[in-house]
């Protein structure tokens, strides 16, 4: 296609008659005053590439075609910088270059035995070579057939046996564990127990399906340990029972020692990440989450350190329950003693029983008091609520509109569903006329926090006394839900205690939600559905089931994250009116109608197939199970094979898999830690880099949530505090690590409180993260990484105050999530990323309403469609940061060094000396990386490894105004919606 610049092509496109839309010759005057418009157009195009997007009228086919062209070079060519370097930091890096080739050079190994010991021959002998190269190297197989051939830990001890003997006999006189003994014994679970022993004896596997209140959770392992016990067989039992949470793993641990009358840590433990209370190795119990029974199987994957395996809640269907019940399918063939034992809350274990060759079942009734159920047609009744009324029909172009269409699809499904309802209803006539007409509004089936709060005023002031647990779908619904109790003057502290419970909330704060209050004060629970199953409150007898949760959904199709509201199975319904009636007669209100009831689904959807796979792929290969697809094809759910390759891809783009998908030394640490792998990047950058504070603070925000909340009304102000946090860098990311900083510098000097209601910033969710800092050190610690377990370390802060690089370590984990800026709107910044072409910062971002960037790239941890596709969490980052990138090629063009990536959308025109220097300076930086994580210890500064750190350094945090744009002014976009 021939060349034409853009004043040609106006002369051209002047000159066709096709210019004018009607195809008639136009008059002299007409064309000397579209002339005018035209240069005035080309000097307009030339300046800004969004104030005039559309074509000259006329305009047809490939001109259109070629109109566009070159308007995008000509945009090009003002807006890409030309990078280069000054010269002295040039001259600088060549002579730390030079001095370091020198150690590279040293660093091969003699002798290779393998495949995977000649591609890491320069690969010092290490410990950590020997276990890396022994995980390239194993599989599963050979290491069931190892750990079988070794001794068992388990091994049989006369005298140990007759000691726990003694003390089971002598428990049986006293008269703690008698009262204890009666109380269990009125469970149905008790009823059940020779016979559940006897499944245990003649079985390895058995399926164990029981109601609510059934006793299983806390009887099951008693009965196992007691009847071993018995029969002179202490030495040889250890029980581990897994929970999906960890508040359930705590409480349950914390309930059995109770009913054996013995403090916990004696013949009953528990364990949690970087939290546990031990117990006696023989004749004991271990309580423990799902993901600690799969790092114990890291080291021990025959499991010989157990007799009886318990997986608890398996109807949740978790990704690491399925996980470990795939698993454990290989290892009971090998372990013929191991008896295994699958329990689940709902009646679905038929499913269960036909994975495990059709093994047998036992299912045990319920045990709770009769629970009334009303739905939203009573509550209605009740409280005489008025719903908002649905938004008027849009008008003209709009009903064409995409968001308008799916509206009203999800409006005649609502329809489809309540009108038969409604008639039925009118037909009883047992309900008023304003309870027909607000079940008619489609905003009846959104949760309203209003009318659960007038709910609970009607349960308070109508009925006796007892618990309320409230379920709500997330965290934030409970925030606002307690702070618009608290604000009211309906529930006075004298009279009402009101607990919020998540699953991120530190231990010692959900332990508070089981304590029983005075007589005279309610206690009113507002929850996730963590209170769904495992955990009691003894004394809830009201239950408000807003019948939605919140769940996480991978769009496979379009490689993106979802999290909406949705609504909760007829299991998980089940569950929740099961917390009600537990000491006596309950009742629960469904706020949602019969008729949305009947449209649930059976059980919930297996986590593994709504959730991206990296995590799950990193397990398999620290497990040495073999390809990940051959793996997962086996699970009782496969998830989508394109889920498997997209996780794949993103796990080789982070350097964790090579392209045969072995795991890589830096994958291998990754697998040991409990983090998204790009979150697990970052914090192990920031050790190197010397930067774990404020690294550590934006890695805990994105691995949970960030602290801010933006109360109703104050949608402003609390921005302008975001704002001022993000201390003008364009980035969420430097918010949330100065929004901890100076939380832990006012809980120091006791302020904290004020400091947050400043900010409007949440006090649990800060000091939970806080907490996940320590956690982060005390990982890296033991990973050799750092040689301390304190966060605030000074020499592992050295460089914290570079703000420059902490965007850059950001970049390096979050890499490839990184957008172009297109324009500046109304209603937000326009960006442009690969896979989805158009999209959107977040209006929660710092960067939504933000102009004048100081650079066109911006990076994020989280792309997520809701009513548009959103970038939820945002920095602004500069050229220098992105050349050290994966995939960043630059080559000659033209006489020209040219910087080019996929996500850049353009490229990037780099000076021939820079670009020489910067390749050098990658691959010294991917030298040192590969050798920092093979040997795993902290940087020596004043070595060579400092110098080059530093180098890189020294690139990163030049400012713009040295880097010689080609305009002087800084990147600022504009344009309509």
């Amino acid at each position: 296609m021939r060349h034409i610049t853009i004043d040609k092509f106006f002369i051209l496109a002047k000159m066709s008659r096709r210019f004018d839309p009607r195809g008639k010759s136009n008059s002299f005057a007409r064309r000397n005053r579209e002339e005018q418009q035209m240069q005035s157009s080309t000097s307009e195009y030339r300046g800004s590439y969004s104030q005039m997007r559309r074509p000259p009228p006329g305009l047809r086919g490939k001109e259109i075609g070629l109109f566009y062209r070159d308007l995008n070079r000509e945009r090009n060519k003002k807006k890409s910088p030309v990078f280069r370097l000054s010269p002295h930091i040039e001259q600088k890096i060549k002579f730390v270059l030079n001095n370091s080739k020198s150690f590279y050079n040293s660093i091969f190994d003699e002798k290779s035995n393998s495949e995977y010991d000649n591609k890491y021959h320069h690969i010092h002998d290490s410990q950590f070579k020997r276990k890396f190269l022994e995980i390239l190297n194993g599989d599963m197989e050979h290491n069931l057939a190892k750990a079988m051939s070794m001794e068992s830990k388990l091994q049989r001890n006369n005298d140990v046996d007759r000691i726990l003997l003694n003390e089971y006999k002598d428990k049986q006189t006293q008269d703690d564990y008698l009262n204890m003994l009666k109380f269990r014994a009125k469970l149905p679970a008790y009823h059940k127990k020779s016979e559940i022993l006897q499944l245990i004896e003649d079985n390895q596997v058995v399926v164990i399906s029981g109601e609510t209140g059934c006793g299983k959770t806390t009887q099951v392992a008693q009965f196992i340990l007691d009847d071993q016990l018995e029969a002179g067989n202490g030495s040889i039992t250890r029980i581990v029972c897994t929970q999906p949470r960890r508040i359930s793993a705590i409480s349950v641990a914390e309930r059995v020692a109770a009913e054996r009358a013995e403090r916990l840590g004696k013949s009953v433990g528990y364990q949690i990440r970087l939290e546990k209370t031990p117990m006696r190795e023989q004749g004991s119990i271990l309580f423990c989450t799902t993901g600690i029974l799969l790092q114990i199987m890291k080291t021990d994957p025959a499991l010989k350190k157990f007799s009886h395996v318990i997986l608890d809640e398996i109807h949740e269907r978790t990704t690491e329950s399925d996980f470990i019940i795939t698993l454990l399918k290989q290892i009971i063939p090998k372990r013929t003693d191991l008896k295994v034992l699958l329990m689940s809350a709902t009646l679905n274990s038929e499913r269960f029983s036909r994975y495990y060759n059709e093994c047998p079942m036992i299912h045990i009734p319920g045990f709770t008091y009769p629970v009334q159920e009303f739905y939203l047609e009573d509550v209605l009744s009740f409280t005489e609520f008025i719903f908002p009324e649905a938004p008027a029909e849009p008008a003209g172009y709009k009903k064409h509109l995409k968001g308008y269409k799916e509206q009203q699809h999800k409006k005649e499904e609502f329809l489809d569903i309540i009108q038969p309802h409604l008639r039925q209803l009118r037909a009883e006539m047992k309900y008023a006329e304003h309870v027909i007409n607000q079940l008619r509004n489609p905003n009846s089936e959104n949760l309203s926090l209003d009318l659960i709060e007038k709910l609970v005023r009607y349960i308070c002031n109508t009925k006796g006394p007892g618990a309320i647990l409230i379920f709500l779908p997330g965290m934030m619904d409970i925030s606002q839900l307690n702070r618009m109790m608290l604000d009211s003057t309906c529930y006075p502290s004298s009279k009402y205690i009101i607990y919020p419970l998540h699953s991120r909330m530190p231990t010692i704060d959900q332990k508070l939600i089981f304590k029983e209050p005075p007589d005279d004060i309610r206690k009113i629970i507002i929850a996730t559905s963590i209170a769904e199953t495992s955990i009691t409150i003894e004394d809830v007898v009201y239950v408000i089931d807003c019948g939605k949760t919140k769940l996480g959904r991978f769009d496979v199709a379009n490689n993106i994250q979802t999290l909406k509201p949705e609504w909760v199975s007829l299991a998980n319904a089940k569950q929740r009116r099961g917390r009600a009636g537990r000491v006596k007669s309950g009742e629960c209100y469904h706020l949602y109608c019969k008729a949305r009831e009947m449209t649930f689904d059976q059980y919930p959807l297996p986590e593994m197939l709504r959730t991206r796979l990296e995590e799950v792929i990193l397990q398999i290969k620290i497990l040495q199970l073999g390809k990940a697809k051959e793996f997962l094809a086996s699970v009782m759910d496969p998830p989508d094979l394109k889920a498997i390759d997209l996780s794949l891809d993103l796990l080789r783009t982070l350097n964790a898999l090579d392209e045969e998908e072995h795991l890589t030394p830096l994958g291998y640490h990754l697998a040991h830690l409990p983090l998204d792998p790009r979150t697990g990047k970052m914090i192990l950058w920031a050790a190197l880099f010397s930067c774990i504070e404020p690294i550590f603070a934006i890695a805990a925000s994105l691995t949970f949530k960030d602290a801010f909340y933006c109360p109703l009304g104050k949608e402003e102000e609390a921005n302008k505090k975001k704002l001022e946090l993000s201390m003008g860098e364009y980035s969420d990311h430097i918010a949330l690590a100065e929004a901890l900083r100076r939380f832990e510098i006012a809980r120091r000097r006791g302020n904290a409180g004020q400091f947050c209601r400043e900010y409007f910033l949440s006090y649990n969710t800060l000091k939970l993260l806080s907490e996940m800092k320590t956690q982060f050190a005390q990982y890296l610690c033991e990973m050799k990484f750092l040689n301390s377990d304190n966060p605030g370390d000074r020499n592992a802060n050295r460089n914290s105050n570079n703000i420059a690089l902490i965007k850059a370590i950001v970049c390096a984990g979050l890499y490839p999530n990184i957008a172009v800026i297109r324009s500046v709107t109304k209603n937000g910044i326009i960006c442009w990323t690969a896979e989805d072409g158009s999209v959107r910062t977040h209006p929660s971002s710092v960067n939504f309403k933000a102009s004048n960037f100081p650079s066109q790239y911006l990076t994020y941890f989280i792309k997520q469609r809701s009513t548009a596709i959103y970038l939820h969490d945002t920095t602004c980052i500069s050229v220098p940061i992105l050349l050290f990138g994966s995939n960043v090629s630059i080559k000659r063009e033209k006489g020209k060094c040219v910087i080019s990536n996929i996500n850049f959308s353009e490229n990037i025109i780099c000076e021939s000396q820079t670009a020489e220097v910067i390749q050098e300076l990658q691959r010294a930086l991917n030298s040192l990386l590969e050798y920092k994580i093979t040997h795993p210890a902290t940087v020596i500064w004043s070595s060579f490894e400092g110098q080059i750190l530093n180098a890189i350094i020294e690139v990163i945090s030049q400012k713009d105004q040295e880097m010689g744009h080609n305009n002087d002014e800084d990147f600022t976009y504009y344009g309509s919606d």
